[in-house]
């Protein structure tokens, strides 16, 4: 009964995202989240080949290639 409650909260969290991701002007998006450092990647291409990264102050990387962004990195996830 747990792992489908599990599985259940899976699928409700990741279909909350739905309609902001089918909002952005991308065909693909990958995903990866490394838990030790807390960070999050997001790639809008790959291979990702920035040639420019401009940091936010509020600990966001923007990966750019000329002047498309190909990535996003999220410092500090799990505070967000």
């Amino acid at each position: 009964m747990a792992t489908a409650l599990k599985s259940k909260d899976l699928v409700n969290n990741c279909l909350s995202l739905v309609s902001g991701f089918i909002k952005l002007p991308l065909e693909h998006m990958w995903v990866d989240y490394d838990r030790e450092a807390d960070v999050l990647y997001l790639s809008f291409r790959k291979p990702q080949r920035a040639t420019k990264t401009i940091e936010t102050d509020d600990d966001i990387l923007i990966r750019k290639d000329n002047n498309k962004i190909v990535g996003i990195t999220v410092l500090n996830a799990s505070c967000r």
